[in-house]
């Protein structure tokens, strides 16, 4: 059985060296604004074990969407509807984009930013960015597979699909008949 901390010292100590010991450390001392920060400053997704009251203090989810973006996932939704907060989880981590909200997923900056961080961030983008070549192109180039979440025009543009392969290392089933036997295409795939 683990034992759980309850000497503030120590719980400080804890999670400075390991933000995710706030786990171990007693309900009075998760919901201690200074070993919270302490904790989310190390890793952001130690806000998951973080008190209620914690999780909805602005400064400390922010903090914690700095060091790790999909902190966004132990947050409340207006925290995804925070432009600011948002912003900072997408940089931080791209597929932070699946816990902001409908309306950012429109924004094109938070867009850009997420999938150039990682492209798996299309899959979340408004549809009208799916249609956006240079939104699909920075995507690809990020992670080859998010050619299959872009509209199906992209599925026969050969730059794009080119971009994707010499990401991912394969070439997907679905692109178009006459790209699926071009010689540089069948070059980039990863044999």
């Amino acid at each position: 059985m683990t034992k759980i901390i309850s000497d503030r010292k120590i719980a400080l100590g804890a999670v400075l060296d390991w933000g995710l010991n706030l786990e171990f450390v007693s309900e009075a001392l998760r919901a201690d604004r200074e070993i919270v920060l302490a904790a989310v400053a190390n890793d952001g997704t130690a806000l998951r074990y973080a008190s209620a009251d914690s999780r909805s203090d602005r400064e400390v989810v922010l903090a914690a969407v700095s060091t790790n973006g999909s902190a966004l996932h132990w947050v409340s939704a207006e925290f995804g509807r925070d432009r600011e907060i948002a912003l900072v989880a997408v940089k931080n981590d791209g597929y932070a984009l699946h816990w902001v909200s409908e309306a950012l997923r429109a924004d094109r900056e938070i867009v850009v930013a997420a999938v150039s961080q990682t492209g798996e961030a299309l899959e979340c983008a408004a549809e009208e960015f799916k249609s956006e070549r240079e939104i699909v192109l920075t995507a690809v180039r990020t992670f080859g597979e998010a050619l299959e979440h872009a509209s199906e025009a992209f599925w026969s543009d050969r730059e794009i699909v080119l971009a994707a392969v010499q990401e991912s290392g394969w070439l997907p089933k679905y692109v178009a008949k006459e790209l699926q036997t071009d010689r540089e295409l069948l070059a980039a795939v990863a044999w």
